[in-house]
């Protein structure tokens, strides 16, 4: 909803200036029609204080998926599509998707293709699902459609679910091991290093290695707070830089065991998306356009690309993937069989179903690994502070014996 700002003529002849919340421009000047207010003047208010402050995602994936599958539920049982909108907008809990939907119900009354309507809201509605319903609007099928985006969709979210839970859980442990180490040497360390020294005995060298570490960080601990703050802001900027961010993306792919899982991800979204672009009755070249903006991985995007210049130029849309280390050889030859049967939206089906099978064995094995090396890690480091402290304290129960 909008706020939009008023001049107006009263029926005594009064000039008034006012605000008026609304949906739209158009729907503004009915309410103020209503009021039996000449209206001079509406116009809408940009500034920051009359918009929604919304942290983070405007809409959740969970919550866009679960709109998507009621919305093609719906359509499936014969509801219109201006009531299934309606329907949809007091159903949701989120306050930026309720007004997106109030908003396109009055667009639909007023004419306006469901797709047009939703390319006002690009944070809530991805450039792929708009120009799916587009195609589906053209060809009659926005039903079979919108159900084909909801499946998408709930897979694309339970891959992305997968990939989170695998990546997460390392830095998560890792993160952990960090904070467990630095608040022994911050907090333990130093009141063992103050008994040995009023000992006034020769440490060991692991001691007063973990005590030289202790006092550098109780010292400079500023300097990691600095360091982590360039780090972050030096990645961020790198991934702004399309060449950087390309280097990014491959050093991903070329990572030891978590590469290989990050490849089969992307396999499952770029097969998935090319699918249901094509069964779609979408063009190929713009399928495998719109394929390579959502792919999410630039090493992937630049072969789609010269995939499409192959098609192009009338060649195979195969040929410049069998070229390429990041495609597996299965793609390749699936999508070859499959420009030759003709069922080239099949073949990509069956391999997006063979890598969504992948992915969830991939992550169950990727966490079993990584598991015990993140206790053997974090058992190390604890280990070799307590040690640290425990092999002094024998020396001097040996003197004092």
């Amino acid at each position: 909803m909008a706020t939009y700002a008023y001049k107006a003529k009263s029926k005594d002849g009064k000039t008034i200036k006012g605000r008026i919340e609304s949906y739209s421009k158009k729907e503004a000047l009915n309410e103020l029609n209503q009021m039996n207010l000449i209206v001079f003047n509406v116009e809408p208010l940009n500034s920051i204080l009359y918009k929604d402050i919304v942290i983070g995602t405007p809409l959740k994936q969970k919550q866009f998926v679960l709109f998507l599958r009621q919305f093609a539920t719906l359509i499936e049982a014969g509801i219109l599509l201006v009531d299934a909108i309606v329907l949809l907008a007091e159903q949701t809990d989120s306050k930026p998707l309720k007004e997106a939907l109030e908003t396109l119900s009055v667009d639909l009354q007023e004419g306006i293709p469901l797709s047009e309507a939703m390319k006002a809201y690009p944070k809530l509605f991805p450039d792929l699902l708009v120009q799916m319903i587009h195609s589906g609007e053209v060809s009659g099928q926005l039903e079979d459609v919108l159900d084909r985006m909801a499946t998408y969709y709930e897979k694309q979210h339970r891959i992305k679910q997968k990939v989170s839970t695998a990546l997460t859980y390392p830095i998560v442990v890792a993160s952990f091991a960090i904070i467990i180490t630095v608040f022994l040497l911050i907090a333990i360390v130093p009141i063992f290093g103050d008994m040995f020294a009023s000992f006034g005995s020769e440490l060991p060298l692991i001691t007063q290695l973990v005590l030289g570490l202790s006092q550098f960080i109780q010292r400079f601990w500023w300097i990691f707070v600095l360091l982590l703050i360039a780090l972050v802001v030096t990645f961020n900027y790198m991934k702004k830089k399309e060449h950087t961010a390309y280097y990014l993306d491959k050093l991903a792919l070329k990572i030891p065991v978590i590469g290989v899982f990050i490849q089969k991800a992307t396999m499952a979204r770029m097969t998935q998306t090319l699918s249901s672009l094509i069964s779609s009755s979408v063009p190929i070249l713009q399928a495998v356009d719109v394929t390579s903006q959502v792919v999410g991985n630039r090493v992937v995007r630049e072969v789609l690309d010269e995939s499409k210049k192959s098609l192009e130029q009338g060649e195979s849309l195969a040929k410049p993937m069998e070229e390429h280390w990041v495609f597996p050889p299965l793609i390749s030859q699936m999508i070859r069989v499959g420009e030759s049967s003709g069922a080239l939206d099949d073949m990509l089906k069956k391999v997006a179903d063979v890598y969504d099978q992948e992915v969830e064995e991939a992550s169950d094995k990727l966490q079993s690994l990584i598991e015990p090396i993140l206790i053997i890690f974090l058992a190390v480091i604890v280990g070799f502070i307590v040690l640290s402290i425990v092999v002094p304290m024998f020396s001097l129960f040996d003197t004092i014996q």
